[in-house]
């Protein structure tokens, strides 16, 4: 698909993988602007074409006193208001049918999560907005399955659509990603490898999820290598106090020395 489409997006000509990034729920809109300009810095600075990410609320939870959000149209707003005082484009998921058009009034892409991407309705919802959708695999899901999520959009006279690859259950406490899945997911839509939640380590006891941030790069790194359109993490300036996946995110404070390296890869690659 061509970035070209999605307004306010920028380096679309650097031959860069693309990068959606930011935190996983929006908490509020000082530290939403403060970790977007952050990461636009860094992405201008490394013309990485980045897309702004921000959950306006967040529907799975393992617990019902699990923080859910700050309000939608609050959160909407501040997504918008990210757009409107940085000009880039910003990305977000939704749960509910009715989520779909109201979300694409603030937003440029429409996320489905993992476990809701074979929820037909709510495909179809998101597709019908003419927004770019993003379909996150399922983990219970394999690489070949998703040409039929992308059908869906497809079907629903909507091109534009990609893949996130956020790893596979492996047990009941772990996640593993299957790299021989990218290029097949490829050949159905643009792939993008999640890099956060690869790490994850869901299904605690006490309820709160965990994760290896400590291998982020590792994980990158081998999915440049392969070949990936995209990445996508979720960062904040200080995770021990996020209030949605703390536990398997990117100090923002490591970004640009993880973009950095990733980018050469990318160079390299690029040559071969």
């Amino acid at each position: 698909m061509n970035l070209n489409l999605i307004p306010n997006i920028k380096h679309t000509d650097s031959n860069n993988f693309f990068l959606l990034a930011g935190p996983c729920a929006i908490e509020g809109e000082e530290m939403a602007l403060h970790i977007a300009e952050h990461i636009l810095k860094v992405t201008d600075k490394l013309k990485i074409p980045f897309i702004f990410k921000g959950s306006f609320k967040k529907a799975n939870r393992s617990r019902i006193d699990s923080f859910t959000g700050i309000g939608d149209e609050k959160a909407l707003k501040i997504l918008k208001k990210v757009t409107t005082t940085f000009n880039i484009p910003t990305v977000t998921d939704i749960h509910n049918v009715t989520d779909a058009a109201k979300a694409a009034e603030y937003v440029d892409v429409l996320q489905i999560p993992a476990f809701l991407v074979r929820q037909t309705d709510l495909v179809v919802a998101a597709a019908k907005t003419g927004k770019v959708v993003n379909l996150k695999k399922g983990q219970f899901m394999s690489p070949s399955a998703m040409k039929h999520a992308v059908q869906k959009v497809k079907d629903s006279g909507n091109e534009k659509v990609w893949i996130t690859d956020r790893g596979t259950m492996f047990g009941y406490q772990d996640m593993i990603v299957d790299y021989r899945g990218i290029p097949e997911m490829q050949q159905f839509a643009p792939t993008i490898l999640d890099i956060t939640h690869s790490l994850q380590q869901p299904n605690q006891n006490s309820g709160v999820t965990g994760g290896k941030p400590e291998l982020i790069e590792t994980i990158a790194r081998a999915g440049v290598a392969v070949g990936v359109d995209g990445l996508f993490l979720e960062t904040h300036f200080n995770p021990s106090i996020a209030k949605s996946d703390g536990a398997n995110m990117l100090n923002l404070k490591y970004l640009e020395n993880l973009l950095s390296n990733l980018v050469a890869i990318k160079k390299t690659i690029n040559t071969l």
